[in-house]
């Protein structure tokens, strides 16, 4: 990728990760199982930003926390609350609507 373009497509994908995070923590996750199950999907994502980002949806009240400490390495789970499911379903509606408007835009066509 050129030094031009990578700058811009980490801009065009942080737009995007908290969306991908969201999705993966509809089900408990800890941070190495999160990090391997958005590579699963092709979004990587660096545990600088992963972390800051979990605990800024914490202290937003989207996502909880529990450590589990029954296995030799402790490890904290992450998981939706009930507002983290509504706000994942208006997020999830809005890129799908965005998407839309910059295919068609893209692509020559008019705006949904």
């Amino acid at each position: 990728m050129s030094e031009q373009i990578s700058p811009l497509v980490t801009e065009l994908r942080r737009g995007t990760l908290i969306l991908a995070v969201l999705s993966q923590l509809k089900t408990p996750q800890y941070g190495y199982s999160l990090v391997q199950a958005l590579e699963q999907a092709s979004v990587s994502i660096d545990q600088s930003t992963l972390y800051p980002l979990l605990r800024r949806l914490e202290k937003q009240q989207l996502v909880s926390s529990t450590w589990d400490t029954t296995e030799a390495r402790p490890r904290k789970y992450y998981v939706l609350t009930e507002q983290g499911h509504q706000v994942l379903e208006e997020l999830y509606r809005e890129w799908k609507q965005m998407s839309l408007n910059l295919q068609n835009l893209l692509e020559g066509g008019t705006s949904l």
